[in-house]
């Protein structure tokens, strides 16, 4: 080896490292660089160990932006962000570009929970200013996931799992937020683990169970049909609630099995009804994002032999907005094969009138929270009339939810709503006890609503 090659060395080192340790795109360093000067700043004060932070960002909606502007788009967003964080983090922090659409921070004059909320603001209003591609401007919002060293993690591996954590925290709860992690929210982390598994295991084993709730006429009040609600009682974690594992499955990616097998039963269920009775279902939203979901609804009901003119699919609107036109199409196949939908929750979305235009829904629900204040707050009585008035107008027919007394179910039919539902009417049932209830409904209609409106 010469003198030339022995003092060459040292700098083609340099190079490798540097290159191992830097992002091409963006020129920022990477996850091998984060974790490089996190170690070092954990070794630094190991005498006198003061708290730290490590964040992630995460771009939200930056997959569909990429998709409909293309790669070159998407590298161009991801180098103006790396621009913009670089140049407003404080002295002595670093930024690197973690992977994907992912940026890490280490922040090591950022102590605690309040400090590390407000960063995060600041860096949120950094990155959602438009992104100029040239011929045009995009916006995009971030949401923001923090951990404290050593609460959250004593090494590097720890502390990023943290800092994750509370990024899919962040997620769940919408755009643009930021979540610090905290025991708390590990407790909860461990427990949805543990809800999933056993939801899996039930769904295998055919253990989750459907409850129907009557929807009447409130112009005699007989009974049209039933919605099915999800029940769960599991041998370890008792009764849980659909609020909580309806949820749990669509965020892990098992809700189309959920949804199937209680379709299933709903729809066996109901071959055991008058013919005349419906059976309205929920769909989920993110079954109003997978084109297949026409087909697989059809696959379920065809195999259980109900007459698909009996079933009525739930949608809210919120679900729908998520992606107008896959959510269209869906509506349009259902409703071609003779299924009716409803939109559900009316009233608490954002435009919900033209939702009315937009989308062909055949039945609309009021939702329980304008019904239980229509006799003590007469804006929502007003609401209600003119929500009954206008669906009548666009020939479609309205259900009132959350119906507790007597005096709710007579001002609903002075008001003109055509159907009802709840417990003054009926509390979700199993599928027996349902079975029983249209047996006394269809053998002794008077003696069974002297009852009911008694109070008995």
């Amino acid at each position: 080896m010469t003198v030339a090659d022995t003092g060459d060395l040292p700098a083609n080192q340099s190079d490798l490292h540097r290159f191992a340790f830097t992002d091409a795109l963006t020129g920022l360093g990477n996850k091998y660089r984060l974790r490089e000067k996190l170690r070092q700043l954990i070794m630094e004060r190991a005498s006198d160990p003061a708290p730290f932070t490590v964040g992630i960002a995460n771009l939200d909606g930056f997959k569909p932006i990429n998709d409909l502007f293309g790669p070159s788009a998407g590298d161009q967003i991801l180098c103006q962000v790396a621009h913009r964080l670089k140049a407003c983090i404080p002295d002595g922090a670093t930024v690197v570009r973690y992977e994907g659409d992912e940026f890490a921070l280490l922040l090591p004059l950022v102590f605690e929970r309040r400090s590390a909320e407000k960063m995060g603001s600041m860096l949120k209003e950094v990155l959602s200013a438009p992104y100029d591609l040239g011929e045009r401007n995009v916006r995009l919002s971030a949401s923001f996931g923090f951990a404290i060293h050593p609460f959250a993690g004593a090494e590097f591996e720890d502390l990023l799992k943290s800092a994750e954590t509370a990024l899919y925290r962040s997620k769940r709860r919408g755009r643009g937020q930021i979540t610090v992690y905290s025991t708390e929210m590990a407790e909860q982390m461990k427990r949805a683990t543990q809800i999933e598994q056993a939801l899996r295991n039930a769904i295998i084993a055919d253990d989750v169970d459907v409850h129907f709730q009557p929807i009447v006429s409130l112009k005699d009040d007989s009974v049209l049909g039933f919605e099915a609600l999800a029940r769960w009682q599991d041998k370890d974690l008792g009764f849980v609630s659909p609020a909580v594992f309806v949820p749990l499955a669509e965020e892990r990616g098992f809700i189309d099995s959920l949804s199937e097998t209680l379709l299933r039963k709903a729809a066996e269920a109901a071959l055991s009804w008058p013919k005349e009775l419906f059976l309205s279902f929920n769909l989920s939203s993110a079954q109003l994002l997978d084109p297949a979901t026409a087909f697989n609804i059809l696959a379920v009901i065809n195999r259980t032999g109900l007459d698909l003119r009996r079933l009525e699919l739930e949608i809210t609107e919120t679900a729908v907005m998520s992606d107008p036109e896959t959510a269209d199409k869906i509506i349009s196949e259902l409703r071609a094969a003779g299924v009716r939908i409803s939109l559900d929750d009316f009233g608490t979305g954002q435009s919900s009138l033209s939702r009315l235009c937009d989308f062909r829904f055949d039945k609309v629900k009021i939702d329980r929270a304008f019904v239980s204040r229509m006799l003590t707050d007469s804006a929502s009585e007003h609401i209600v009339k003119a929500i009954v008035t206008m669906c009548h107008g666009l020939e479609l027919t309205v259900v009132a939810e959350g119906i507790e007394d007597f005096a709710e179910a007579l001002k609903l039919k002075g008001l003109g709503c055509d159907m009802g539902q709840g417990y003054f009417y009926g509390k979700p049932a199993p599928a027996r006890a349902t079975l029983d209830y249209i047996s006394q409904r269809y053998d002794g209609e008077d003696g069974v609503e002297r009852r009911r409106v008694s109070g008995d």
